[in-house]
């Protein structure tokens, strides 16, 4: 890595400050390190491209909450980093596992119409429901409980912190089993 005018602490904070330049000079300096923990984690060229953008992405949303604790930005890079990959890769293996579902054409030997029709109404309750709760709210509910996010990786695609998150869902799924008269379930 080249040697740079600024420490990575000044940078953060001017970069936190809105300075794109002092966010352009921290991405030149990490952006290669940070491709290279992205490729050894998707194995794939152009995922550990993504996930890299991704990477930087999120850190430009969250700098002005970030504390420098060490000399160097990559440890929070490559956490940010791992997280976005490990994101790609749940995201892929649902779209994998989407996409061979629909491949089998073959029904089953009996259909319980009933069964379908009562859970057709429950995920409409369950919908409406939902649409009654605040954008963050229904940020949280659609990566946790619909795309399968862990606590920490839905608050770093958020922006908030993982008790955020923790102590919302929570009450989000006591508002939906309420509000679909599933309280027991």
């Amino acid at each position: 890595m080249a040697e740079r005018a600024e420490d990575d602490a000044t940078l953060v904070a001017r970069a936190a400050s809105g300075s794109e330049h002092a966010f352009r000079t921290l991405y030149r300096a990490y952006v290669r390190p940070v491709y290279w923990l992205a490729h050894g984690l998707v194995g794939d060229p152009s995922d550990a491209e993504d996930v890299t953008q991704e990477t930087f992405m999120a850190a430009w949303r969250r700098l002005p909450e970030l504390e420098l604790e060490s000399d160097s930005l990559l440890p929070w890079l490559a956490t940010i980093c791992r997280f976005q990959a490990a994101n790609r890769i749940r995201r892929q293996r649902r779209d994998r596992e989407h996409t061979a579902a629909a491949a089998d054409e073959s029904l089953p030997a009996t259909v319980d119409v009933e069964h379908q029709v009562a859970t057709t109404l429950l995920v409409d309750r369950i919908l409406d429901a939902v649409r009654g709760l605040s954008p963050l709210d229904q940020q949280i509910f659609r990566l946790c409980a619909a795309e399968g996010y862990a606590y920490q990786a839905a608050a770093d695609e958020l922006g908030v912190s993982h008790g955020v998150v923790r102590n919302r869902l929570s009450r989000i799924r006591t508002h939906v089993r309420a509000a679909t008269g599933t309280e027991g379930a």
